[in-house]
């Protein structure tokens, strides 16, 4: 991959990430000075990055080389260690740019109305900052050092938004699950680190790209399969996908920012950057799209069941993300099927879940569906924007999912292998389970009677917070065609992923198309057999399916880590801590028991009486002289 020095604009692209992080350090550093007006900062300084975005974005699409290098200063400067703190600017890096400044400014924007009677608003914003520098250095730098360094900092940040509400015990639980979980993921992107500069003495992009081709087969893989799991506990994949429902205790425009533009697709951005190591490892890309098979059926086949709005929206996350994985495990196929879809669901997600705070808003934050009902005629621009993100997540035609998700069913069949069939097939079936769940959703939360609590009276968001649901939901219409029909995603993205191949088609896209739609209208016909046609009972059944309660249960991804890993883990730490203090603080302390003891018995001997010495003198003059006697007899 060619690159050159950055110059005009490109050369301060550094601000991306300086004006946020600048945002979030005025507001911690200026404390209650800053409440009236922190949260304009807040908002003021991403927009400003996003109109940056923009401009950098125009600026790389007008050169020749459409890959440039921005070089700082030396972050690590040790031995043969020797890291520069660099960004790289390539049509990957700034559409991932343009999608986080993009979709957070909304989100921003809509946080201002959402958290306005909030006494922590301020820092609330701050959070919202430090995340969005942190996902941008995380996306711009140009080795995996400065890759893991914005990796960590966005899981600090996720941490201190999902605990937004810290004395909530359920909110402090759920950031400390996702902590913990993101840090086993963690460990698997620090050791490929560490293997590459071993093997390669360095970390950046263009040096470990350019000598990957180098090493043993098994040495890639394992850099590979370390990438995936790293990419696993941040963008929620099995089997690290059981903290990502759980962060739904945080704010809602947190859920909207975690589950749309940002920390999910981290792990797609890590493993869509990391082409070139994919390439060579067929293995690392089976398992790729193993995970992203069994993830894409789990989080469809949880979001069935469950009752809080928020909770079916993160399973739907779960779900998607694992499309993304299935399509980029197919390789160059599929790595721009991935991304449109990527940033198809930017849109419609963060739609998704801005209308499910609309709602919540309007319902004393109450999250169970079963309470709702009825609320279309209440709510007519959340329900008209929560719609048009329904549609578009289930590929309704026409709508942004129509032409993302067909694009990696098609990928997937044109393998033209038994595997291709089978993961085709996984594929459409989801697309039948995400039609059932979020048409459940919509019955249940738009249609009905009404089956609010006493005391509750639904009405529409003010303004502050419709205006950015209104503009996603026109971007959860529009973007599929404009990805997949207007621009040319692929020589777009062929700096950094390469060219797109040319392939034959093993089943019509046309074909597919209507498969695809005929899966999904039986998903919609059948909730609204078991949902529209009947009453919703305010309580949930208690007596149903085996199946149904594993979907209660998540196919009990909990209760599997807790038995594969979490009690074992428990048991050797204590088995460990019985170690050391039985066996190693035993023997250190039982040796120096015994020098005490030894020494407190012979300190006993020494009585300071002098007729004490003479007769200890005398009695050993006594015995020399009978040893000398018995010597001279024998």
């Amino acid at each position: 991959m060619e690159t050159l020095p950055a110059e005009g604009l490109l050369s301060w692209s550094w601000l991306l990430i300086a004006l946020p992080l600048a945002g979030a350090a005025v507001l911690l550093l200026g404390g209650r000075r800053t409440d009236r007006w922190g949260h304009l900062l807040g908002t003021a300084t991403v927009v400003t990055a996003f109109v940056l975005a923009v401009l950098s974005t125009v600026q790389l699409a007008g050169l020749e080389v459409r890959s440039a290098d921005v070089d700082l200063f030396t972050f690590i400067a040790s031995g043969e260690l020797d890291v520069r703190a660099g960004l790289l600017l390539d049509p990957l890096s700034l559409t991932f740019a343009l999608l986080i400044t993009g979709v957070g400014s909304l989100i921003h924007v809509y946080s201002i109305g959402y958290m306005a009677h909030d006494p922590g608003r301020r820092r609330f914003f701050a959070y919202l900052n430090l995340f969005v520098a942190a996902m941008l250095l995380l996306v711009l730098g140009n080795s995996f050092v400065a890759l893991y360094v914005g990796w960590e900092g966005v899981g600090l940040a996720s941490y201190l938004l999902i605990a937004f509400w810290y004395t909530r015990p359920a909110a402090a639980t759920a950031a400390k699950k996702a902590f913990i979980m993101n840090r086993v993921g963690d460990v698997g992107l620090a050791l490929a680190i560490f293997i590459m500069f071993a093997q390669l003495g360095t970390t950046s992009y263009e040096g470990v790209f350019g000598g990957i081709g180098t090493l043993a087969g098994g040495t890639v893989t394992a850099i590979g399969l370390l990438l995936l799991l790293g990419a696993c506990g941040k963008s929620g994949q099995f089997p690290l996908q059981a903290w990502l429902p759980d962060a739904m205790e945080g704010p809602t425009p947190v859920s909207a920012l975690i589950h749309a533009a940002t920390m999910v697709t981290a792990g797609v951005y890590l493993i869509a950057r990391s082409a070139p190591i994919y390439d060579l490892t067929p293995t690392a890309r089976a398992v790729v799209l193993a995970v992203g098979a069994l993830t894409l059926l789990i989080g469809a086949i949880a979001g069935c069941a469950f009752d809080d709005i928020k909770k079916v929206l993160a399973y739907s996350t779960v779900s998607q993300i694992g499309y993304m994985f299935l399509a980029v495990g197919l390789g160059p196929a599929g790595y721009v099927a991935a991304l449109a879809h990527l940033l198809a669901h930017g849109f419609f997600k963060a739609g998704l879940f801005l209308g499910a705070g609309s709602v919540m808003h309007a319902m004393d934050d109450e999250v169970d569906m079963r309470r709702y009902g009825g609320l279309w005629r209440k709510l007519p621009v959340t329900f008209a924007t929560f719609g048009l993100g329904y549609l578009a997540l289930i590929g309704f035609p026409f709508l942004s999912g129509f032409y993302t998700k067909d694009a990696i069913i098609e990928a997937t069949l044109d393998r033209d292998d038994v595997w291709g069939w089978v993961l085709g097939g996984v594929a459409i079936l989801g697309a039948g389970l995400t039609a059932f769940y979020m048409t459940r959703l919509m019955l249940m939360t738009f249609f009905g009677r009404p089956r609010w609590k006493d005391g509750v009276h639904p009405h529409e968001a003010p303004s502050v917070m419709t205006v950015p649901m209104v503009v996603l939901a026109v971007g959860s219409v529009a973007s599929g065609f404009v990805l997949v029909k207007v621009l040319s995603l692929g020589e777009w993205f062929e700096p950094a992923l390469g060219p797109e191949p040319e392939v034959d088609h093993v089943v019509a896209p046309l074909t597919v198309a209507l498969v695809a739609t005929t899966v999904m209208l039986l998903g919609v016909l059948a909730a609204w057999l078991f949902v529209g046609r009947r009453e919703v009972p305010v309580q949930a059944p208690v007596r149903v399916s085996p199946v149904t309660r594993a979907a209660r249960n998540a196919l009990y991804a909990d209760a599997i880590n807790e038995s594969l890993v979490m009690r074992p883990g428990q048991w050797l730490t204590r088995a460990l801590v019985w170690v050391d203090n039985r066996g190693v603080d035993g023997a250190v302390n039982g040796l120096a028991a015994g020098l005490g003891g030894s020494s407190s018995r012979l300190g006993r001997t020494q009585t300071g009486f002098v007729r004490t010495y003479a007769l200890g003198m005398l009695g050993g003059a006594v015995v020399v002289a009978g040893a000398l006697l018995a010597v001279t007899a024998g």
